[in-house]
């Protein structure tokens, strides 16, 4: 059941830099806004960065806005969040997902989400 497959996680020192990558079924990734979400054993989900259908808009978290950077390879039916100058606040299991968006803007909320990856583990040490 699951839809989204994802890829790139590792232990790096902190300052370095990871490139997570998420590939969904084109039936889904054609027609859905993508998402990174990230969670900590303990914590709620937390939302990282989105990506609108077309690439067109993305938001970002205040906690990575200008680290990290979230595109899509349409040919690959693949979502990347490339994550540079990593702290070890960053460590967490990390979560792709995917919004049918059927609204004007992208969504913050995991709730709006319809289907996600299995995690990947970023554990960024000091």
């Amino acid at each position: 059941q699951v839809q989204l497959v994802e890829s790139g996680g590792g232990l790096v020192q902190a300052g370095g830099s990871l490139r997570l990558s998420c590939e969904a079924p084109g039936r889904i990734f054609n027609n859905y806004a993508m998402g990174w979400f990230r969670q900590t054993i303990g914590k709620e989900r937390e939302f990282v960065a989105t990506i609108s259908r077309s690439g067109s808009t993305t938001v970002y978290a205040d906690s990575v806005r200008g680290r990290f950077t979230i595109y899509r390879d349409y040919a690959k039916n693949t979502v990347y969040l490339q994550m540079n100058s990593l702290k070890p606040e960053d460590t967490a299991v990390y979560y792709c997902a995917a919004d049918p968006a059927r609204r004007v803007g992208v969504s913050r909320t995991p709730g709006a989400y319809d289907y996600w990856g299995q995690g990947t583990q970023v554990t960024v040490s000091a």
